[in-house]
């Protein structure tokens, strides 16, 4: 693509956790929150666009502010508030596996100059896979940092994290070894 601009993409955070997968990924969630709250506060000092990539939860007339209401009056509000969207950030709504899926994400990204993304969020063997994979295919530069997102099959979470390195050239990194810089985004 030749852009060299960045965006933090938080996929599905802001969650109900009322789903039947929920108690496999709720304990993979909290490992991943703090890393997902440092990437997104790194972010935002930098300047560098902060994308929320969300699941409707088939609430077609939602909007994402219903969204975030929906999902902090649900059962883990406490896993929801550290990641809440601020006034700067922008959201999608998505309502399959992949960010791309019918969305107007690749038309941001193109109106922002974006060449490189950086995925966090949930759940690390689907959305996330689908994401880069679909990221990957649109000649994009990925990075996943690896302790910023979360899954419900632990195997499975390993396997797509070598499918993404492996196949579709995405950074596989820890979250305090993704920078960003100012200066690229301005």
């Amino acid at each position: 693509m030749g852009n060299t601009k960045t965006a933090l993409i938080i996929v599905d955070m802001i969650n109900t956790y009322d789903h039947p997968d929920a108690e496999h990924l709720i304990p993979s969630v909290r490992e991943a929150l703090p890393s997902v709250v440092h990437l997104m506060e790194n972010a935002r000092k930098a300047g560098i666009p902060v994308i929320y990539v969300n699941d409707n939860f088939g609430q077609w007339r939602s909007h994402h502010g219903e969204i975030l209401e929906k999902a902090l009056s649900g059962s883990r509000p406490e896993l929801v508030e550290p990641v809440a969207p601020d006034d700067e950030s922008m959201f999608v709504v998505k309502a399959r596996h992949s960010i791309f899926f019918e969305t107007p994400l690749t038309y941001l990204l193109a109106q922002l100059e974006i060449g490189h993304v950086v995925l966090c969020g949930q759940v690390t063997e689907q959305c996330i896979l689908y994401s880069a994979l679909d990221a990957h295919i649109r000649h994009l530069d990925v990075t996943i940092p690896r302790d910023a997102v979360a899954h419900i099959h632990a195997d499975l979470a390993d396997a797509a994290l070598r499918m993404m390195e492996r196949n579709m050239g995405a950074e596989i990194v820890a979250s305090d070894e993704v920078r960003f810089q100012e200066e690229q985004n301005s």
